[in-house]
């Protein structure tokens, strides 16, 4: 297995917060979205760390969305954009901002000892209009879904005690084909070819179960993960 090794740059919480309209039609708006910086060891349960939280709990957060990872080197990119000069760490709702990992990098299934957490890759993210509302952009999520710069998320399968500056290691890679990148490129249909569909576990409309292997179906469904937990 290649060694491959993160390093967790930092660490981020938030709570939920409501946000007044912008006074389009839009009214006002409650989400978890915006995070703070932490210092210090932060506990990491199987939901979340602590002082994290989601408002809307049918679409974000549980234990297969317990972390959101997301690659540093990506903000260079964005501030490129004069609308996102401003971004840094966390402004993407992620609560790991990792340096030496990106979608290219990471696969589903894929196993970190963090801290003495261990946690598991179990979804690339999705991202939704509140991003676009976070930041006042209309757009930013349609242009996260093209360019792949979406980050993952992690499910916690040893809880611990994280904290930034932290190293992740990894320690297991079960479906070496699928980074997150290659899940992305299914779900928003710039692969289309059968084969690697049903291998993922997707059908055509990039819904239902991932699989492990065949008729070794999950419970995890959409954007989940093609390993068992």
């Amino acid at each position: 297995m290649k060694k491959l090794q993160g390093r967790l740059v930092s660490l981020q919480v938030g709570t939920p917060r409501t946000y007044p309209s912008d006074g389009s039609s839009r009214g006002s708006w409650t989400n978890g979205i915006a995070k703070q910086a932490v210092e210090g060891p932060v506990r990491l349960g199987r939901t979340n760390l602590d002082g994290d939280g989601q408002a809307d709990l049918q679409h974000h957060g549980g234990p297969d969305k317990a972390v959101l990872a997301y690659a540093l080197r990506h903000y260079e990119a964005w501030r490129r954009d004069p609308d996102l000069k401003e971004l840094g760490p966390g402004a993407f709702g992620e609560n790991f901002t990792v340096d030496g990992l990106d979608e290219e990098t990471v696969c589903i299934g894929d196993r970190f000892r963090v801290g003495d957490a261990l946690v598991q890759v179990a979804q690339a993210r999705l991202p939704c209009w509140k991003l676009d509302r976070r930041w006042g952009v209309d757009g930013l999520a349609e242009r996260v879904k093209r360019n792949g710069k979406s980050g993952w998320y992690l499910r916690v399968i040893q809880e611990g005690t994280v904290e930034k500056r932290d190293t992740l290691e990894l320690i297991d890679r079960p479906a070496p084909r699928w980074t997150i990148r290659a899940v992305n490129d299914i779900l928003h249909r710039r692969n289309r070819d059968p084969e690697a569909i049903r291998e993922c576990g997707l059908p055509p409309a990039a819904g239902g179960k991932h699989a492990e292997g065949p008729g070794q179906p999950t419970d995890v469904t959409r954007s989940g993960s093609i390993v068992k937990k």
